[in-house]
């Protein structure tokens, strides 16, 4: 029998080896686990990472992270190895898988620049199926889709985002919504067709009305909005308003007492200078009291008592056009501010060349102005972004690059501005294939690219770009018998990628094509007869040899809209040239397009019917007025005025921007184009 001393020595020797053991199964537990792969929630890690889970994992997970690394590599910007794996996923996959591959798929769209297949392959998600940062992604990626472009979608998209944002990100996705809101057209508001239980979408269009309602009378619309709060207390506007809107309680009328205008009253610009100053003090003096209400137009072809039409003359932009079967609908007008009557204001003009721009202020501070009209000359104002000012100032032009400052607004009488116009009424006129025929060099650039830029907010997609030489190559191409063909190529094309980019892939039916090569952008240049709308930049002499050769080179049987800016019209154009127009449709400023005939003949008298001193001498006009309701303009999104260069507006960075009447020739004689 063993001792019981010997026992509890052996007993001993047993508890070292078990509490080993079980360390070092303790030890082995959790490094036997797998990392978990949920696609459904956010990705932090690299790529690198992921692709390596990939390799390591059983069948059972590696679809799941391989979901993961996609969507680093797109986080990483490497697209094509984003698109290769793809391609390589397994084609069974689970619900859950697939609708992630989907929004994948919509993402390297975007990243492709491919938005409208984008836009497809999102409409074939239910986000109510998506977990909370899924559907983050996806109404993100639709936003990213719809390219700003204004419309329900959008709307809807910034409405079901603003309940997963707070701090800055909210307030921004509120500011967006009611942009998009804004952009609407009447159209476009009269066709909306909502939900019954989208009460925050409804809330928000009420909002508009009240805007669109009272936008003219700060007062009324600080009144709307509050009384609009009170009804909707549960909207997210209602909680804080868009920025634009909180501009409009906290409005404040600025003083005009006393204006300093800074011209060129010397040097080579002195002739400009003097026709802006001129219109400026005679808007000043009341020149701009509406003419009495025309009688209504008696249709010579239905009276036979009628007088004949003068060809010479143009109609009124308000006025019916002839063909009233054929002309689209125009849009009921927006209400507009009316210009002011006359004014005590103390005008005093400080001449640009006479000291650098900086004195200037400085000067005019110190003779008590509170607002500055001008400078005009482009280098002067430019040095608007350095200088230190507390005088609001309306400048008369607009630099390359706008710096928007809370104290300064821009307004100019820019081809670019007008290509921007025209773009819009093409639009309306619902055409799809524009060409820009343009001087070549940096003007015809530049008016092409504002042309470009506004189409493609309108909707549109590619603007083609032709550019033209001198009066004496033309005339040599004419007298050869050479058409103008309308052709061109793109205005800004998409960058090219690398050769090793190229490859397209189709997932479960998603299809992603490879980005365009650049032979296939040049290659898409539209030949003759798919465009269907030419906006010519010509003067008159140009224009005379411009028409005739697209006459040549087109068919009679299906001819292009042929759109012109206001370079082509002067004094002096006969019934020759009239009927040689035929067709063609041009934008001006409202003085010249008929809208006050007793002023416009008053102001041709005075500079001799030189076309281009009256329309800086309109300009003069509308900088009073638009001086007059400077607060209204930095303050209040969406104000308007009637003004002699076309109907005033501004966005956000106070650049003042004008719609214009548009003309066209018909039988010898010009009527409305609107």
């Amino acid at each position: 029998m063993l001792s019981s001393h010997l026992v509890r020595r052996r007993k001993g020797r047993f508890v070292p080896v078990l509490l080993a053991a079980l360390i070092a199964a303790g030890c082995q537990g959790p490094t036997s686990q797998a990392p978990v792969a949920n696609i459904q929630d956010a990705a932090t890690a690299g790529s690198d990472y992921y692709l390596q889970q990939m390799q390591q994992s059983g069948d059972d997970n590696k679809a799941d992270w391989q979901l993961l690394a996609i969507r680093a590599l797109l986080n990483e910007k490497k697209l094509p190895q984003a698109a290769e794996q793809l391609g390589k996923l397994p084609q069974a996959l689970s619900d859950v898988q697939q609708r992630e591959q989907q929004l994948l798929a919509a993402e390297l769209q975007l990243a492709q620049g491919n938005a409208p297949a984008a836009a497809t392959t999102l409409n074939a998600l239910q986000p109510d199926l998506l977990s909370a940062p899924q559907r983050a992604r996806y109404y993100q990626a639709l936003i990213a889709a719809s390219q700003a472009r204004p419309g329900l979608p959008l709307i809807r998209a910034y409405i079901a985002q603003e309940p997963t944002l707070s701090g800055q990100p909210h307030q921004e996705n509120l500011d967006r919504t009611w942009i998009a809101l804004t952009q609407l057209t009447a159209q476009d508001l009269s066709t909306l067709a909502i939900n019954a239980d989208e009460n925050v979408l409804q809330g928000w269009l009420d909002l508009l009305h009240v805007y669109q309602d009272n936008r003219q009378n700060p007062d009324a619309l600080k009144a709307g909005i509050r009384e609009w709060q009170t009804r909707y207390p549960q909207n997210p506007a209602a909680k804080t308003l868009p920025t634009p809107l909180n501009n409009v309680l906290n409005f404040q009328q600025a003083s005009t007492a006393k204006i300093a205008l800074l011209l060129p009253l010397s040097g080579q610009a002195q002739v400009f200078g003097n026709a802006i100053q001129q219109g400026f003090t005679a808007a000043q003096n009341g020149a701009l009291t509406p003419p009495p209400a025309a009688p209504a137009p008696v249709d010579p072809a239905t009276d036979p008592n009628a007088a004949p039409a003068d060809p010479n003359a143009a109609v009124s932009p308000s006025a019916p056009p002839t063909d009233t079967a054929a002309a689209p609908a125009a849009p009921a007008p927006a209400p507009v501010a009316p210009a002011p009557a006359v004014s005590n204001a103390q005008v005093k003009v400080y001449d640009t060349d006479s000291q650098p721009l900086p004195a200037l202020l400085a000067q005019a501070q110190q003779d008590g102005a509170t607002l500055v009209v001008g400078p005009l000359l482009k280098s002067n104002v430019e040095q608007l972004a350095t200088v230190q000012t507390p005088l609001n100032i309306l400048a008369l032009n607009q630099p390359e690059k706008v710096t928007n400052l809370p104290n300064l607004c821009y307004f100019a009488l820019s081809p670019e501005d007008e290509a921007r116009d025209a773009a819009r009424h093409i639009w309306a006129q619902h055409k799809q294939m524009p060409l820009v025929l343009a001087p070549r060099g940096s003007l015809g650039d530049r008016i092409a690219t504002a042309f470009a830029d506004e189409w493609q907010k309108q909707g549109g997609q590619t603007v083609l770009k032709q550019g033209f030489g001198s009066a004496g190559e033309l005339k040599q191409a004419i007298n050869s018998g050479a058409g103008i063909r309308l052709t061109g190529t793109p205005v800004n094309p998409a960058p090219v990628a690398a050769p090793a980019e190229q490859q397209g892939v189709t997932i479960g039916g998603i299809t992603i094509p490879a980005p365009p090569t650049e032979a296939e952008i040049t290659g898409s240049a539209a030949p003759s007869g798919n465009v269907d709308a030419v906006y010519i930049i010509a003067t008159q002499d140009e224009m005379t040899l411009i028409k005739p050769m697209i006459d040549m080179s087109t068919s009679s049987r299906s001819k292009t809209a042929l759109y012109a800016s206001s370079r082509s019209y002067q004094a002096g154009a006969g019934p020759d040239y009239r009927l040689e127009m035929e067709g063609l449709q041009f934008s001006d400023i409202p003085l010249l397009a008929g809208a006050n005939p007793q002023l416009m003949q008053q102001a041709s008298a005075q500079f001799r019917n030189d076309y281009s001193l009256v329309r800086l001498y309109a300009m003069g006009m509308d900088a009073w007025t638009l001086a007059n309701h400077f607060a209204e303009l930095r303050q209040i999104p969406g104000f308007q005025l009637s003004g002699t260069t076309g109907g005033l507006s501004a966005n956000n960075d106070c650049v003042v921007h004008r719609q214009l009447p548009w003309l066209q020739y018909r039988g010898g004689s010009l009527v409305s184009a609107n």
